[in-house]
């Protein structure tokens, strides 16, 4: 029979890829052209995609959470099938917020090779199902906790460089986050994403 100490050994090596933010899984993300760099900043070309996505009160934090939760509930079988069986989607990544007049907007990006006709309805009518247009977006990259003070901070910075490109910002900024809560601070990847022209 194994000891308490070679148990906790073992399952504390199984727990490190975790907690040095590697991924459990593949997970796919949009995909999207680079067409110039500067330092932490993109400006990409997005080709169109479509969204699960749910407008939710309150802070920035409590909203992202109850979001999280419905739409992770749409993707994880919460959904119809016209013959009346339920899919479970691919997990994407980013998850995605940004502000929708006093409230938030949550999404998650639907794998590729869906359409709107071939994705399940959402069982929750507070979720819907929405084609996004092929777009340019200039992004900002930065790790660490998705504070309000980091937020501010990469929104200035990208905000300063589409002046100084002299660009035109046509949405809101968007929060998007990659990893799984178990990520350290300094491995996450979170991005400030605004569309442009």
């Amino acid at each position: 029979m194994m000891s308490d100490r070679r148990w906790v050994l073992v399952a504390l090596s199984a727990l490190i890829p975790l907690f040095l933010g590697a991924p459990a899984m593949a997970v796919s993300e949009p995909a999207f052209s680079v067409i110039r760099s500067e330092g932490r900043i993109e400006l990409r070309d997005y080709p169109g995609f479509i969204v699960a996505e749910t407008e939710v009160s309150g802070d920035f934090d409590a909203a992202g959470r109850t979001g999280f939760r419905r739409v992770a509930g749409y993707i994880f079988g919460g959904n119809k099938k016209p013959d009346g069986s339920s899919e479970k989607i691919a997990m994407t990544a980013p998850v995605t917020v940004e502000p929708k007049g006093d409230q938030w907007r949550l999404h998650f990006v639907m794998p590729e090779g869906y359409q709107m006709d071939s994705l399940p309805r959402p069982n929750d009518p507070n979720v819907r199902l929405r084609e996004v247009a092929s777009h340019r977006a200039a992004a900002i990259r930065f790790s660490g906790f998705t504070t309000d003070a980091s937020i501010r901070e990469a929104t200035e910075a990208l905000r300063a460089w589409i002046a100084k490109e002299q660009l035109t910002e046509i949405s809101p900024p968007q929060v998007a986050r990659y990893n799984d809560p178990f990520t350290l601070p300094w491995n996450r990847r979170n991005e400030i994403l605004i569309e442009v022209r």
